[in-house]
């Protein structure tokens, strides 16, 4: 399913990190009383009613002499490009400044759907200046106050208006779908290419297309899988390339759609945060992960270097210590024969059952030889642990207290269900209930 995006675009301190807040459910913009606080676009997922869509958070359009101004408002275009419907907000308080006037003929040129977000109207008095905003010359004024959760469903009803609830991908249950995702540079179209020419590749003539992505359909060992390169551009020019940021919102959108998540990382330059920063969105969506460092040919001693480059990867990307590391070059296809096995791998583990005996069987002797730290007298209890879903693996633990579960506890019953199950490459969610919930 296509997930739609909406952006929020507008002036400095109108309130957009708010909403945006509001929107997504959770505190993951900064907000503050300082202008031009989001200096990058911020990216989130919105669930409303039967809908569900992506939202970035622009930062603010200023025509000033700041020297950020130039990259702000290159960004922001890039979110407008990508969005289905953009959400213009105004400060209802201040009325239409020469900001909002840039921002207006940035998005006249857009030919997108706009709505117009007139935002701090707390009462009657702010109530009477919505009027004027209508000079902008839209089509769609909605009156909120983000800080109040006043209008925002009506806000959202509009947002939604035209989207497709039932809109359903065109391939099998069984086909397993996955992306290659990273930054700029670091060989996404190269290892599409590498993997669709491997020999036991066969490539259907039937290539499904997205709006921001190429899919393409191919057999590998009997079985279909899809390949989702986010690496083409849509549009001519280097702009696209030049802002790295950009390769989240299409990594995003391929993330949400894929069982199975490529992370590409460049051998010759190493490791950045950005690469971190996409690894991260691939984690926080619950799908089974393969790190790739690609470009391996370029590295001198390679067989030394496997060694310690694991070392480093391991140490910058902690938070994927289960997840398989695979060295290749697309290029020259060497070692591009050890990925699929590993794709195939983490796919299966993704959606792995396990009994429900042999998994508390496992949780009492970790108990047994690690008792739960007890907090002010009260130790946790855990009576019983069921798998609850798949797709990545969910278990929910029964206990007397699920206040005294303690993040470093928790970590070690993750590890002892990984030391006894097959779960390599696939994230594990933890549920814990008090037993009369």
């Amino acid at each position: 399913m296509k997930v739609p995006t909406v952006a929020l675009v507008g002036r400095p301190n109108v309130g957009k990190s708010t909403i945006f807040n509001r929107l997504v459910g959770k505190k993951q913009a900064i907000i503050e009383d300082t202008p031009g606080v989001t200096r990058d676009r911020i990216y989130g997922t919105c669930n409303y009613k039967d809908y569900k869509f992506n939202v970035i958070d622009t930062g603010g359009i200023d025509i000033g002499s700041d020297a950020f101004n130039k990259e702000i408002k290159m960004q922001a275009e890039l979110a407008i490009d990508e969005a289905d419907v953009v959400v213009f907000i105004v400060d209802g308080k201040e009325g239409i400044t020469t900001n909002d006037l840039v921002v207006r003929d940035i998005l006249r040129r857009s030919n997108k759907k706009v709505i117009v977000a007139i935002n701090k109207i707390d009462n009657k008095k702010t109530f009477d200046n919505i009027y004027d905003f209508y000079e902008l010359g839209f089509s769609y004024y909605i009156p909120i106050s983000g800080a109040h959760n006043v209008g925002i469903s009506d806000l959202l009803d509009e947002v939604v208006k035209d989207f497709n609830v039932s809109e359903q991908e065109e391939y099998e249950d069984s086909t397993v779908k996955f992306c290659v995702i990273g930054r700029p540079n670091v060989g996404k179209s190269s290892l599409v290419n590498a993997i669709l020419n491997e020999e036991r590749v066969i490539v259907s003539d039937v290539a499904g297309t997205t709006r921001d992505t190429v899919d393409t359909l191919f057999t590998y060992d009997k079985e279909k899988y899809v390949v989702i390169d986010t690496a083409g551009m849509r549009k001519k020019g280097k702009v696209y390339e030049s802002v790295e940021k950009y390769s989240l919102l299409r990594s995003m959108k391929a993330i949400d759609r894929s069982d199975v998540c490529l992370v590409v990382i460049n051998a010759e330059e190493g490791i950045i945060e950005h690469d971190k920063h996409i690894a991260s969105y691939a984690l926080e969506a619950g799908k089974a992960l393969v790190l790739v460092v690609n470009k391996w040919d370029l590295v001198k001693d390679q067989n030394k270097d496997i060694k310690e480059f694991t070392k480093l990867v391991r140490a910058e990307f902690q938070f994927l210590s289960y997840v398989p590391i695979v060295f290749l070059s697309a290029k020259t296809k060497k070692r591009i024969h050890t990925l699929m096995p590993e794709v195939k791998k983490v796919f299966e583990n993704s959606k792995r059952e396990i009994k429900t005996s042999l998994l508390n069987d496992v949780i009492t002797e970790a108990v047994s030889i690690k008792a739960p730290p007890s907090y002010k007298g009260k130790r946790l209890k855990i009576y019983y642990v069921s798998q609850t879903g798949t797709k990545p693996p969910k278990f929910t633990f029964f206990v007397n207290n699920k206040g005294l579960v303690h993040f470093s506890y928790e970590r070690y019953l993750e590890n002892k269900i990984r030391e006894n199950f097959e779960l390599d490459g696939t994230p594990i969610v933890f549920q814990f209930k008090n037993r009369n919930e």
